[in-house]
């Protein structure tokens, strides 16, 4: 992913190539100048080792690692850098440059559109722009394309924020909820409603998709994944109850690139 030597890079076509032949048994190579992130002061903080590759900023969360497993899945090279939430890394002066809400993960393109780097945050957003980059994991045709952004909507809207809710009031605010039993409630109730949504939608599909592995599945399994390895719901949420979607789980979670991208960027 790096390049080491720090001074220029050397890339493939795909990336500005600058190799070429001068003789049939020779290669020369042309260095050019590396991408200036300059104008970006998270990369203050967070320094590029090759600024000529996208930057993640970002925490093995199930919201951050949709980006390193679809990074992964779409063999793109980054440079990911772990955004601490111990001492509120996410609210530095530098890390909102980017992403003004203080929310990770947000990331730069250095080839974005136009060949000038890019900026963005919410990863929702994210995850579109990746697919779009590549034409992967998003359906080429429109009905598709408008079928996968309404499950990724779906996530957003649905899934993480009431997954959340229900993991902050069950595991991390139980103390402070222990003699009103309704906020956990009504997030667990709203939790395993949305897992019979998934439940259905998995009927006699593989993937969200049918047979094509798509950034919706991206969006999604990980919060799914959550409730249980981050959120310890397990039994509370009785997540045998939804075997279609445990199996997607399980599926997803055992792709290469998903056991690369939920350790991605490694913690502390």
């Amino acid at each position: 992913m790096n390049d080491d030597c720090g001074l220029f890079s050397l890339q493939t076509d795909a990336h500005r190539c600058c190799i070429r032949n001068s003789h049939p048994f020779a290669v020369s190579m042309k260095a050019i100048p590396m991408a200036d992130l300059s104008a970006f002061p998270i990369t203050k903080r967070w320094p590029a080792s090759n600024p000529d590759i996208i930057q993640l900023y970002s925490l093995p969360t199930p919201n951050g690692v949709k980006i390193s497993i679809a990074l992964e899945e779409l063999g793109l090279p980054y440079e990911a850098h772990l955004v601490s939430f111990g001492p509120n890394e996410q609210k530095t002066p530098e890390f909102l440059s980017l992403n003004p809400n203080g929310r990770i993960p947000a990331m730069i393109d250095p080839d974005g559109p136009g060949g000038k780097p890019i900026g963005l945050f919410e990863s929702g957003a994210m995850l579109v722009y990746l697919a779009e980059k590549t034409g992967k994991l998003i359906p080429a045709d429109a009905a598709g394309r408008y079928e996968v952004l309404q499950w990724v909507f779906f996530q957003m809207g649905g899934i993480g924020p009431m997954f959340g809710q229900f993991g902050h009031f069950f595991k991390f605010a139980a103390d402070k909820v222990a003699n009103n039993s309704y906020p956990m409630e009504r997030y667990r109730d709203e939790t395993k409603r949305l897992l019979g949504v998934l439940e259905e939608r998995l009927r006699g599909r593989q993937w969200l998709m049918g047979d094509l592995y798509t950034i919706a599945d991206i969006a999604c399994f990980p919060w799914v994944r959550g409730v249980d390895v981050f959120y310890g719901g397990k039994d509370v949420l009785d997540l045998a109850s939804f075997p279609l979607v445990m199996d997607w789980v399980a599926r997803a979670t055992a792709r290469p690139a998903s056991e690369k991208g939920l350790n991605t960027p490694k913690r502390d």
